[in-house]
């Protein structure tokens, strides 16, 4: 097992990519805290996990857009578990506006989820790691909306393009502290913010022939995570079926 005695905190896993993600990095070897706002979607996901891996899996619920908030997540996470060696800043929000249509509140909504979490996340995460001498792993989420521009998005296009280059910025400031740090970008996996279920009409153009699933994502996660990428740093890891080689 790959992730044998490491301990994992994955944002927004209650659901789509960070439930993959944390489920695989369960049957890897890994402690996992499960960590989103919804209390119920946390927590079912951490008690399928232990209900296979008995005592791998708990559920924190925090609001990642808030310093106290993720403080507190990662004591808890410590306090259960011993050390933190891997986060996945996972959790996100979109909008679906103009420049003209989107307000205040939901560009700050966006961006606070987005990209100010994974400044909290880390930062509060990479002490602990640093503390307890630990050499992480620190996986963003970031988009291929990130690297190209949305007529019918504003907010998050941009807070993903931060994500980018926050991954670079900050995997050359921990490099010295032996943590790793990496990004992946998905297109268009799972169902939408907001929604339950992945709209039949929902399109994508790649050259894999198919929508990507959050298993995709999981997997390049916990190779990013593992020893076998012990080489690879700041590095932006599109996991998207070809879909940014043939952006029209």
């Amino acid at each position: 097992m790959r992730l044998q005695n490491q301990v994992a905190v994955v944002t927004g896993a209650g659901r789509n990519i960070g439930e993959d993600v944390s489920k695989l990095f369960a049957h890897e070897g890994a402690k996992v805290a499960v960590v989103d706002l919804d209390q119920g979607r946390g927590s079912r996901v951490a008690s399928e996990i232990n209900a296979t891996k008995p005592g791998s899996a708990i559920s924190v619920v925090c609001d990642v857009a808030s310093a106290d908030s993720v403080d507190q997540m990662v004591q808890t996470v410590v306090k259960q578990f011993g050390a933190i060696d891997i986060l996945v800043n996972n959790a996100a929000w979109t909008d679906h506006k103009t420049l003209f249509d989107i307000t205040e509140e939901e560009w700050d909504r966006v961006m606070n989820v987005c990209l100010r979490s994974v400044w909290y996340c880390t930062r509060s995460a990479a002490k602990v790691m640093i503390d307890h001498k630990r050499k992480g792993k620190i996986i963003n989420i970031a988009s291929t909306s990130g690297h190209w521009g949305r007529k019918e998005a504003t907010a998050y296009t941009t807070a993903k393009a931060g994500v980018l280059n926050l991954t670079r910025s900050i995997a050359v400031q921990l490099a010295p502290e032996g943590i790793r740090v990496n990004s992946v970008s998905p297109n268009r996996i799972g169902s939408p913010v907001g929604q339950e279920e992945v709209p039949e009409n929902r399109f994508v153009k790649n050259l894999a022939g198919r929508r990507g699933v959050p298993m995709d994502i999981a997997k390049a996660v916990v190779f990013l995570a593992s020893d076998e990428s012990e080489f690879i740093y700041a590095i932006d890891l599109p996991v998207d079926g070809g879909a940014l080689a043939i952006r029209d």
